[in-house]
């Protein structure tokens, strides 16, 4: 029988992606002689692609714009990917096509590495995947009041309905139309590629709400440098990496990402240090 030994995250662009320097840095202290690499593919290529797969892949990490496309050809989800919309983690094996979500689980744990257990009200930049992702996590920190600002606000259609099944309030508006309600977010989060956000908050909002910024490249991102300039609190797209990256490994060596790894505070720690 083949062992499975490879492994890969696909996007496109992807050349930008950490993935591949974090997930060889833990299976290097796991002991694992494992591959990981970064592979270019889009929506249109995604079918072929998981078609030449042979028995020598264990699975794969998806990124922008694959985590929506991959559903409709999984052969099983895990409840968390009917839920959210998206995979982010595919199991491959057994002729079988299996899908995850550990980005609802990575938000969560970024939040709670700044002590940050409940949220009330949150604003999303963004409607794509991940936005779904961040619903449904910060519903299950106890949110109940979601404002989404979209580019295209005709694609938030989705996370509406979402919000709808968490018993969250989810309100859209065109980018750019600042927030009436007078209510202040407990926490902003971009899920925009790239820190690409051209919106500028006041400085009551960048001291008093959480910045979670889910990019990476460039880093410090525009919103970032703005919650720094006046002391707010920021948690990196590092930080989600890192943590739906745990969530990864933990699915390609046993199958459930509830199970800790062996010695996981030292793979955590190498993944941090290959960033």
């Amino acid at each position: 029988m083949t062992e499975r030994t490879r492994l890969a995250v696909l996007g496109s662009p992807i050349s930008h992606s950490k993935s591949p320097s974090i997930h060889r840095a833990a299976y290097s202290v796991l002991g694992l002689a494992w591959s990981y690499e970064a592979v270019d593919v889009t929506g249109v290529g995604l079918a072929a692609y998981l078609g030449s797969l042979d028995d020598n892949w264990r699975g794969l990490s998806l990124t922008m714009p694959l985590k929506r496309d991959v559903v409709p050809l999984l052969s099983w989800s895990d409840p968390l990917v009917e839920l959210a919309g998206g995979a982010n983690t595919v199991l491959l094996g057994g002729g079988e096509v299996r899908g995850y979500n550990t980005d609802v689980w990575g938000v969560s744990q970024a939040f709670a590495e700044v002590g940050i257990e409940r949220l009330t009200a949150v604003e999303i930049l963004g409607a794509g995947a991940t936005a779904a992702s961040v619903i449904v996590a910060v519903a299950r920190m106890g949110a109940s009041r979601v404002t989404i600002s979209a580019r295209t606000p005709a694609r938030a259609h989705l996370l509406v309905a979402l919000g709808s099944r968490l018993s969250v309030e989810v309100t859209v508006r065109p980018w750019g139309v600042r927030d009436r309600s007078l209510i202040s977010p407990d926490a902003i989060v971009s899920t925009v590629p790239g820190g690409d956000s051209d919106l500028v908050f006041a400085e009551e909002i960048c001291r008093s709400a959480v910045l979670f910024d889910v990019a990476y490249d460039p880093w410090p991102s525009v919103l970032a440098s703005q919650w720094g300039a006046v002391g707010g609190t920021v948690i990196s797209g590092f930080d989600l990496l890192v943590h739906q990256a745990i969530g990864q490994v933990r699915l390609f060596l046993t199958g459930d990402a509830d199970h800790v790894l062996p010695n996981e505070p030292s793979v955590l720690a190498a993944m941090r240090a290959a960033l």
